[in-house]
């Protein structure tokens, strides 16, 4: 008799004063990603997420760029974190953590993931003139 495993996806919102989000997530997926924040560049990069990962990711947000974009961006990544989380469900037979170099363009991303439950972010972008 053989069980199947049970999906791991999530279908996330979130509202508040500045943004309108919704994110589904399959982390079975096949890299296919509709993406919608109103940030171009955030879009091209959850679409490298999506299809690196083969992930199946869809973001839909409305926010108020016409004040910024950091509000979508914050609150965008809330949502996302919470709807891998509630994919991941109980993280049985998964590994905790992991790492990978990636040459996207010209620019080497590193990125390590760790599913401790711990938040945490370091961000190293040098910036010349």
């Amino acid at each position: 008799m053989s069980t199947a495993a049970a999906p791991r996806t999530a279908d996330i919102q979130r509202n508040t004063n500045e943004t309108k989000i919704r994110v589904r997530i399959n982390l079975d997926g096949t890299g296919q990603a509709r993406l919608a924040t109103g940030i171009g560049f955030f879009d091209h990069m959850l679409d490298q997420i999506a299809r690196h990962g083969l992930i199946d990711l869809d973001v839909q947000c409305e926010g108020d760029l016409h004040i910024d974009g950091h509000h979508t961006v914050e609150d965008v990544g809330i949502t996302l974190g919470q709807a891998v989380a509630a994919a991941v469900g109980d993280k049985k037979g998964i590994t905790r953590y992991g790492h990978s170099y990636v040459p996207l363009d010209e620019a080497l991303s590193r990125v390590v993931v760790d599913f401790s439950g711990r938040p945490g972010l370091h961000q190293a972008i040098p910036f010349t003139s």
